[in-house]
């Protein structure tokens, strides 16, 4: 969307034309799940990049030329670190060098269900000590509609920079699905924002070097607004499937064969399938953040609260059918050995943030239950931020398996042999469907 003026050596020639020949320098402030896949993509298309986190295993891991997410190759970061093309720092003293600066921090929830923008914060304060003309930032942390323009510009601007003249700000939502082969960060269309009608333009010529697609709209607040009205259809259709989840087990119907049927309509119905709740960054706190926002424009964002209960529902059904499935066998959960298969909020993928699973083991070790788990992606995990207690991931074997009074399947590794599982373990409930296939001991087997 290119603004037609005269701009002669204003900053935003200058920035052009380097992102062009690609000299432009590129920072990018947190290197997770978001900040890594972009800044191996930005450096394999040619530009420097210098990638910024506070941790320091991260930073070392980067700057030994090895990954630490899954999505992203140790090959490709080797290559770029040889390269001279990528390095990381948990400094922030060269950010002023940088051309474009690009924000990729966690934006949690806080104990109360409030929005914590403090890492955000600490981010801009560090961008706006050493701010120049010609910058372009660009904030991809998903929050609540305003928060660029509200929050962000006010500390920029502070430093006496104006905003689409001497320096360039948008706000361009991650949308990254973490596991997924099929969609990386280069193929996933690019949401853009800008404050200005330039800003828009500066940033949507940066992201369209090295993504298929941008998609530029009017206002970062659109922006802003888009990525969460994405994670909210998400929620609120879980919710919906969850809640037909628990009225199908009270009527003795099988949910996963009215959710395959229905997905045979070839109009009018996209498939969400049930579980044991929602996980991940996004989907159980983006539309917090909306709701949060919503109550300063006396508005009640009913859907989203009752998608919140919904979900949470589903985690305490879970736990209710597995008392069930222990009392048929004149077990009690106090005292009774559970084996959980999978921890991740997602199959085949690391990542346990905001995972249905932690809430599941907390209510089990709580009531006296015998917990353990295998999950090959996740080693060991803390069990509250507020202690410093992990637990560390057995061993599967026939024998483990044959110890369980039950195994649980809250994730559906595809990994693991699920043939293999229901042949040796002496109850199962699947909270996955994982065990479909199965041809043997279906009997053993009860879903959610």
């Amino acid at each position: 969307m290119p603004v037609n003026e005269n701009i002669g050596e204003h900053p935003a020639k200058v920035l052009r034309e380097k992102i062009y020949n690609r000299s432009a320098k590129v920072s990018i402030i947190g290197l997770g799940y978001v900040g890594l896949p972009l800044a191996v993509e930005q450096a394999k298309i040619g530009f420097p990049v210098l990638g910024i986190d506070l941790d320091s295993c991260k930073v070392k891991h980067i700057n030994n030329g090895k990954s630490y997410i899954r999505d992203v190759a140790g090959e490709d970061i080797f290559k770029l670190v040889e390269g001279g093309r990528l390095k990381a720092s948990s400094q922030f003293d060269n950010i002023k060098e940088a051309d474009v600066i690009i924000i990729c921090v966690p934006t949690p929830l806080k104990s109360m269900r409030v929005p914590d923008l403090s890492f955000v914060l600490s981010a801009t304060r560090e961008v706006a000590n050493q701010i120049k003309k010609g910058q372009l930032i660009s904030l991809e942390s998903t929050t609540f509609p305003g928060t660029t323009q509200e929050v962000i510009l006010p500390i920029l601007e502070a430093s006496g920079l104006t905003v689409g003249s001497d320096f360039f700000l948008s706000f361009s939502p991650e949308r990254v699905d973490p596991g997924n082969k099929y969609y990386t960060t280069r193929d996933i269309s690019k949401v853009v924002g800008g404050v200005t009608p330039l800003c828009r333009e500066m940033a949507s010529t940066f992201y369209s070097q090295g993504l298929k697609q941008v998609v530029p709209v009017s206002s970062p607040d659109t922006a802003e607004m888009t990525k969460i009205f994405e994670n909210t259809y998400r929620s609120v259709n879980i919710a919906l499937v969850n809640e037909f989840m628990i009225l199908c087990d009270r009527m003795n119907i099988d949910v996963w064969e009215v959710v395959e049927a229905a997905a045979t309509k070839p109009f009018g119905i996209q498939t969400f399938f049930p579980g044991p709740g929602v996980g991940g960054h996004c989907i159980p706190v983006d539309p917090v953040y909306l709701a949060w926002k919503a109550k300063d424009f006396d508005f009640h964002t009913r859907f989203i609260d009752l998608a919140e209960e919904i979900n949470m529902q589903a985690s305490e059904h879970v736990v209710k059918k597995l008392i069930s499935v222990l009392n048929r066998q004149k077990k009690c959960l106090n005292g009774s050995r559970i084996l959980i298969l999978g921890i991740t909020y997602k199959k085949d993928i690391d990542d346990v943030r905001e995972s249905p699973a932690l809430k599941i083991i907390d209510y089990l070790n709580k009531n006296q239950a015998e917990v353990v788990y295998y999950d090959p992606y996740v080693p060991r995990f803390q069990l509250s931020s507020e202690n410093d207690k992990y637990m560390e991931s057995i061993s599967i074997s026939e024998e483990e398996l044959a110890k369980a009074d039950s195994v649980l399947i809250l994730t559906d590794h595809s990994c693991i042999e699920y043939q293999w599982v229901v042949d040796h373990a002496k109850l199962i409930l699947d909270a996955r469907n994982a065990t479909k296939k199965v041809q043997r001991g279906k009997e053993k087997i009860t879903k959610i």
